[in-house]
């Protein structure tokens, strides 16, 4: 029995997931990260939406809820609004939280709510058809994409930095250690953190883009990301084509909870809510 039996509903196995599938591995990292920080269960609330990601608190035993296709963070929001104290921790697919529920990733990020996101992406719909997310790198294949991908790929850092995210960070499935480390930090960290965590879909994605193998998919997020402190020894060529790991922003700036709770009266100027 694993330590990490007790954040399980083991009566809810076997899961759903494809062979070779890494939500899981994404998922470990992330209990793992809550165990390193000693949360308590019952005060840390898991928010899924729709999708393979979405199936989340089908296996955790967390207070969990399941919302409608994108409407995870809005839901997080009213957790969160209603009682400050509980950890919210959102698990969200790139298509879920980058494409219908876009919106409400902007402008949970815009608040700066102390909630934390994370974002598998594996550039692909695997639940309902591996139809092409707006993640989708030019020229891969989908069942929506037949000729190749040709809209502009979206980064989900990039985009909720813009919006006013005060943590983002970027990881992937390979660098497992790094990965449990980066949402650690993300936990922590007061206002709103996003980690994007690069998976890998070998039932959808990785059939139709010749990379059958899920230990094929697993070395091109190797081969696809660098860490921040590499990319400093590298020249402006290697670097090339490649994506940043590790925390990508992390700025302190006021949380909306508090912020508001001051200007209602409700707390005094530095005390805790």
């Amino acid at each position: 029995m694993s330590k990490l039996d007790k954040y399980l509903r083991t009566d809810q196995m076997p899961h759903f997931a494809c062979p070779g599938c890494t939500h899981g591995t994404a998922w470990a990292a992330m209990i793992r990260s809550i165990e390193q920080l000693g949360l308590d269960k019952n005060k840390t609330v898991m928010v899924c939406a729709i999708g393979c990601a979405g199936r989340l608190p089908v296996y955790l035993d967390f207070p969990s809820i399941r919302t409608p296709h994108g409407r995870a963070l809005s839901y997080a929001t009213g957790v969160k609004l209603a009682n400050p104290d509980l950890n919210v921790i959102v698990f969200m697919g790139d298509g879920d939280a980058s494409a219908i529920g876009g919106n409400h990733l902007i402008h949970t990020a815009r608040r700066n709510l102390d909630i934390t996101a994370i974002v598998a992406t594996n550039e692909i719909y695997g639940m309902t058809g591996g139809q092409y997310a707006p993640t989708t790198e030019g020229g891969r294949f989908a069942s929506t994409a037949p000729f190749g991908m040709i809209e502009n790929q979206l980064d989900v850092c990039k985009l909720v930095e813009g919006a006013g995210a005060s943590f983002v960070g970027r990881g992937d499935v390979y660098h497992v250690r790094e990965l449990k480390d980066l949402i650690a930090s993300a936990i922590t960290h007061k206002g709103f953190s996003l980690v994007e965590v690069f998976t890998t879909c070998p039932t959808h994605f990785g059939r139709r883009n010749n990379m059958k193998k899920p230990s094929v998919l697993v070395e091109h997020l190797k081969n696809l990301t660098v860490s921040k402190k590499q990319a400093e020894k590298m020249t402006e060529e290697e670097v090339a084509g490649k994506l940043l790991r590790g925390i990508l922003l992390k700025e302190e700036r006021p949380e909306y909870v508090e912020t508001y709770d001051r200007l209602a009266g409700f707390k005094e100027e530095g005390e805790s809510v």
